[in-house]
C-alpha cells in the first residue's frame, strides 16, 4: 500500500492500516524520541503519545505527496517531546554564570573526525547530553530552527540557546575525540 492509500484508510480508522502505518515508521519515530529525550523509557511514553496525537489528528493531515506523512509524523513527535520536556522540567535555561569556560568546537579537524564516527554512537553521545543542551541540540541541529525559533519553543532567550547550542557541541566533541582516543589505543 503506497503512503497515500495509507493515510485514506487511516483516516477511515482501518485498524490494519493503522498498524502500518505504526510498523513503518514507528522505528524512525522512536529514534526521534530518544534523541530528544535521551532516555528509552521515556522515549517509549513520548512515540507512544505522539502516534496517539497522530491518530486522533490524521482528519486535519492533508497528503501533499511522497514523503510528507513522514514529515507530519516527525513534527508531532517533536512538539510532543517539547511539550514533555517543558512540563518536566519548566525551566531548562543554563545558568550562564556557573557554567565552565569551554573551548571552541569549530574547526575543520573536527568536522573530518565527526564525519566519521559510527551514526549510532554519535546519537548515543547526543543522548547523553544534559535536557537543556540535548534539546537545543536537535531543534537547531535536526529541525533546522533558528535560535529565536527555539528561544521560543521553549520560552528562552536566544543567548541562553547559542549558548548551549555552543556547549553541546563542545561536550559531543570531547565525547568524539574520547572515542577516537580509544579506538586508537585500543
Amino acid at each position: 500500500m503506497n503512503e497515500a492509500e495509507l493515510v485514506e484508510c487511516c483516516k477511515r480508522k482501518d485498524m490494519t492500516a493503522q498498524n502500518e502505518l505504526y510498523q513503518r515508521y514507528a522505528g524512525e519515530m522512536f529514534a526521534l524520541c530518544i534523541r530528544y529525550s535521551g532516555n528509552r523509557d521515556f522515549a517509549k511514553d513520548l512515540l507512544h503519545d505522539g502516534f496517539l496525537k497522530a491518530f486522533t489528528s490524521l482528519d486535519k493531515f492533508f497528503y501533499r505527496g511522497e514523503g510528507s506523512l513522514k514529515a507530519w509524523l516527525s513534527r508531532i513527535m517533536v512538539n510532543t517531546a517539547l511539550e514533555a520536556i517543558r512540563k518536566q522540567t519548566q525551566h531548562i535555561e543554563l545558568d550562564i554564570e556557573t557554567a565552565p569556560e569551554i573551548a571552541d568546537p569549530e574547526n575543520e579537524d573536527d568536522d573530518k573526525i565527526v564525519k566519521n564516527i559510527p551514526q549510532e554512537t554519535l546519537l548515543r553521545f547526543i543522548s547523553e547530553l544534559p535536557d537543556g543542551y540535548r534539546t537545543v541540540f536537535n531543534l537547531f541541529t535536526f529541525e533546522n530552527k533558528s535560535h529565536k525559533e527555539i528561544a521560543n519553543l521553549l520560552h528562552i532567550n536566544e543567548k541562553s540557546s547559542s549558548s548551549q547550542l555552543h556547549r553541546a557541541r563542545t561536550i559531543l566533541m570531547n565525547r568524539v575525540k574520547q572515542y577516537w582516543a580509544q579506538y586508537e589505543n585500543g
